[in-house]
Order: structure tokens, then sequence, then C-alpha cells
């Protein structure tokens, strides 16, 4: 079995907090940011321990507003993200066609199987910087797929259903890609 497989597996009896059921009282803004890169800082200083970083990222929500929070059941607090809060670093593709699946782990290590319940959507990037992938992670949150695994998305592009259109296919849904413009 595939490594990215038997992190799905083991990570599907651990659900997240339930971020989206908590209402806490707003405490403000005390610095927390999320890079583009996915790196997370503290009052501008980069937070070097990965172990901080996915425990942050286990309670961060996405209000209808857009806006970025960290939740517990005591309180909220702002979160500026610069682009999306993860970073899709890995990829796994299995199958073909109709019957390919994808896989995905984020830099915080969640691990996602592209589908109708974690789709991928397209969007095009300013002049110069292409395509920009992003899957549905939990909630209202993505994450970017890195510069590195669009390349391999590319090479997996195929057909869609009517047979016109290009695009990507993931446990039974096709994700079109957009038109060159």
């Amino acid at each position: 079995m595939n490594k990215l497989e038997d992190l799905l597996k083991q990570a599907q009896g651990d659900s997240p907090a339930p971020v989206e059921r908590w209402d806490p009282p707003y405490c403000g803004d005390i610095g927390l940011s999320i890079l583009r890169d996915g790196q997370w800082h503290y009052q501008g200083s980069a937070i070097p321990r990965p172990a901080l970083v996915k425990l942050f990222a286990r309670v961060l929500r996405r209000d209808e507003d857009g806006r970025f929070f960290l939740v517990t059941p005591a309180e909220k607090v702002d979160v500026a993200v610069a682009d999306a809060p993860f970073i899709a670093v890995e990829m796994q593709a299995s199958g073909r066609g109709r019957s390919q699946s994808l896989l995905f782990r984020t830099n915080v290590d969640d691990v996602i199987k592209c589908g109708a319940e974690h789709p991928l959507r397209f969007v095009a990037g300013e002049p110069d910087h292409g395509l920009k992938p992003y899957v549905h992670v939990r909630g209202r949150l993505e994450a970017l797929v890195a510069r590195a695994l669009v390349y391999d998305l590319v090479e997996l592009a195929d057909r869609g259903p009517d047979g016109a259109g290009l695009g990507l296919w993931s446990d039974g849904t096709f994700f079109p890609l957009p038109e060159a413009g």
C-alpha cells in the first residue's frame, strides 16, 4: 500500500475539532498570519515548531465573511491568510480516466481524497503566474496545490464526460480545467 493511502486510513478515525459548532467570544488580533508559502507567523516571526503549527491548523476556521480565525471553545482570534491556509505538498494518483483517484497531503499533514466531498477548483492566476489549483480540505478551508504538483496534474488531464474539454477525474468526479484565454 502507498504511504498516502496509509496516512488517509489512519486519519479517518481522527476527526478535526468541531470548530464550526463553537461560538466563543472574539478576542481580537494577536498577530497570527499564514504567508503564501504556507509558513505560519506570530507577530512577524516564523513559528518554528511544526507540532504547534499542526495544532493551530486543527482549530482554524474560515467564517462566511471570508475571515480566518483560530477557534477554541473559550476564544476566537484573527489569522491573516495571504492566499490559502494550507499547501498541498504531495500527491498520489492511481488509476486512469474516470477510475482515477487523487490523494493530496498538505503541509500540516492533512490527507485528502479529491472527489465530490473534496473538490478541486482552478483559478487563473495573475498574468505570468498560470493556473492555481485548490483542493477543499474541510469546512471553508482549502489548500493551494504546490507549483511542482501542478505540472503533475496537467500530465493527468483527460477528456470530460462528454468527450470535450480537458480536466481531471478523481473518485468519479470530473474537475474541468479553465479554457485558455
